[in-house]
């Protein structure tokens, strides 16, 4: 490991890093809304809808991210669906990661004594305004630390898109480590890349759970 090749691989594996964050990014906003979408349908009041939705989350919940995405960049065009690779990585995490968010946000859901939207419904408050006024804040705390952690997993997850030959920093460590056979400086460098990416949002994690976790005791 020489400064020399540091300094030529840096910037190359910078662009990719950028094109992982702006996969990431991409994904959370997609699969945030799917996952109260998905939460909705689930708590839905007809039999069939609910239990259709419940189907879906458990499969999707249950395949490997690689076969998800393969299947979005793969099948999708027989069907007439043409996605670049770029937005077939984004499509396939934000589905996939769509059916965790809408478990986590179940739980927050769930975590709130139902005791309390009684109550509010007994001082004058519809059940719209209780909920947005009363369990949601309450469900939010709680939801938030795990909200948090799955986006650092979201985060590490998006290295797949290089799979599908997309340019982000694990495809790039790829490219560079094939035609210079610097492995050890190559992929040590990927790895500080993620860590310098995911361990601010790790220690953000740990500070929501201290401060919004269920068991916080202020």
């Amino acid at each position: 490991m020489t400064w020399n090749n540091i300094v030529e691989f840096v910037p190359i594996l910078l662009d990719g890093a950028v094109l992982t964050i702006a996969i990431t990014l991409g994904s959370l906003v997609i699969s945030t809304p799917l996952a109260i979408l998905w939460l909705l349908l689930k708590r839905s009041r007809v039999k069939a809808v609910s239990t259709l939705a419940s189907a879906i989350i458990n499969v999707v919940r249950g395949l490997p991210m690689i076969v998800l995405l393969f299947y979005v960049y793969f099948v999708f065009p027989d069907i007439g669906i043409q996605l670049s690779s770029i937005e077939s990585a984004i499509a396939g995490l934000a589905f996939a990661y769509s059916t965790y968010l809408a478990e986590v946000f179940r739980s927050g859901l769930e975590s709130v004594d139902p005791g309390q939207l009684e109550a509010a419904k007994s001082l004058g408050m519809t059940r719209t305004k209780a909920m947005i006024r009363v369990v949601f804040p309450q469900a939010f705390r709680v939801a938030l630390p795990p909200y948090s952690s799955t986006i650092v997993m979201m985060l590490k997850d998006s290295a797949i898109a290089s799979t599908i030959a997309v340019s982000e920093i694990t495809r790039e460590g790829q490219l560079i480590a094939a035609s210079t056979f610097q492995n050890m400086t190559v992929y040590t460098l990927v790895a500080l890349f993620y860590l310098a990416m995911s361990l601010p949002m790790m220690h953000l994690t740990s500070v929501l759970e201290r401060r919004f976790g269920r068991h916080d005791k202020n």
